[in-house]
């Protein structure tokens, strides 16, 4: 089941609204997400709403480092919660603090025996350490949110985009939001990419980790599972594509650290009986086509010229954006049939296919054949806006990938 509750960044702020209306010391509230999705602004904003009855703090700044300077946050919340009756501690990108999930936790059960009113919210890009660490040291004390990759909808609200033109950027260039703001200039859009959110997940928060000890291989894994977006690949093959070869076991290691730091997924493959991880190979889905663009020398594949692998982006915009809204995703294959993703979640349970480009009848088998053999899945194929009457007469429940990307399945309803 999905342990995290993913959500855009208008719907964090009104639930963390919501959460901090009420009375304190409520649970800490954990916020994690990949790079550069708004965690920062999201606390800002907070702060900026509820005024002097805030204390935010950066943990990753210089002032961070001196000596008592954590202790000394907190003993200015009591104080504002003396003044104004309750008050909030923000602490952006705690997982540079020492120990920080154990020092919160002491410092907040004093709190709660004085009935002092602080809320706590903290917010972190290095899932790895606040998700361990949280569970550790604040087991019963926290609950968490994930701000996940901004979908097209979100591009639409934000930037003003049009529909066509947020769907256009989420499956060649992703949707970073402040990428986005440099989408006209690909030389400066290429280096924020790599230097605000490739190079910090992969140099810092990933390889920060004592379990990483082999770095060459963690960066080659991840270029290798960027450069394969929506595709099946066998660990085997992961294995010989490496120049610095690893065991199988830790090929599958840093595939999962990869998931954990919201930088590329690997679905499982859905089956009645439990599958061993290494008898059925992951199909790999960057969770943003930004990490695809920016990687592959080639950029982003032109529709006219590459059908094929804008095919592969396009599912891969897919998958993705079922996974970043918090659904559970996996994919099916028994040969000849194979069929992109199996989702099950608040979206229902769905049996997914895309097809880019026109379509046969026959291209449609498999989906039929997954849902007579899992009669619980709704059958839904995602195609060209264009083709959706073509499916609707076969028979087949069909919507525009398009609108996929931007309402989910629910605007198939």
């Amino acid at each position: 089941m999905v342990e995290e509750l993913r959500m855009t960044l208008r719907a964090c702020h009104a639930e963390l609204g919501r959460r901090l209306a009420e009375p304190a010391p409520g649970r800490i509230q954990v916020v994690t997400g990949p790079r550069q999705v708004g965690k920062t602004t999201l606390l800002l904003e907070l702060a900026e709403t509820a005024g002097e009855r805030i204390v935010y703090a950066a943990m990753d700044g210089p002032e961070a480092s001196l000596p008592n300077h954590f202790e000394r946050l907190w003993d200015e919340a009591e104080k504002r919660a003396a003044t104004f009756g309750r008050a909030t501690l923000l602490l952006d990108e705690v997982q540079h603090l020492h120990d920080w999930a154990a020092r919160i936790k002491g410092h907040h059960d004093r709190l709660r025996r004085r009935g002092t009113q602080v809320h706590v919210v903290a917010t972190g890009s290095s899932a790895l350490r606040l998700v361990r660490g949280s569970r550790e040291s604040l087991a019963g004390r926290f609950e968490r949110l994930v701000l996940a990759h901004w979908p097209a909808a979100a591009l639409v609200e934000e930037f003003g985009l049009s529909a066509a033109a947020a769907v256009r950027q989420v499956v060649t260039a992703g949707a970073y939001p402040g990428a986005v703001k440099l989408r006209k200039d690909p030389v400066r859009w290429a280096a924020y990419v790599r230097d605000a959110i490739v190079e910090p997940a992969i140099g810092r928060d990933l390889l920060a980790l004592a379990a990483v000890r082999r770095p060459a291989l963690l960066r080659q894994l991840f270029s290798l599972a960027v450069s394969s977006p929506a595709q099946i690949v066998s660990l085997q093959k992961l294995q010989g594509n490496l120049q610095d070869r690893g065991a199988l076991d830790t090929i599958a290691y840093y595939l999962q650290l990869l998931e954990e730091a919201y930088l590329v997924a690997r679905l499982e493959k859905h089956s009645q009986k439990p599958i061993r991880r290494r008898a059925a190979p992951p199909k790999l889905v960057p969770l943003s086509n930004a990490l695809c663009a920016v990687v592959d020398p080639r950029g982003a594949p032109d529709p006219g010229r590459e059908p094929d692998r804008y095919a592969a982006w396009v599912e891969n915009a897919c998958l993705a954006h079922a996974w970043n809204a918090g659904q559970r995703v996996a994919y099916w294959r028994e040969e000849p049939f194979a069929i992109a993703g199996v989702l099950d979640g608040s979206w229902g349970a769905i049996a997914v296919d895309v097809k880019v480009g026109r379509f046969a009848l026959a291209d449609l088998r498999a989906l039929s054949e997954f849902t007579s053999r899992f009669p619980g899945y709704r059958p839904l194929l995602l195609c060209d806006p264009r083709d959706v009457g073509t499916a609707k007469g076969h028979g087949v429940a069909a919507m525009g990938w398009t609108d996929f990307l931007l309402r989910g399945p629910a605007a198939a309803d």
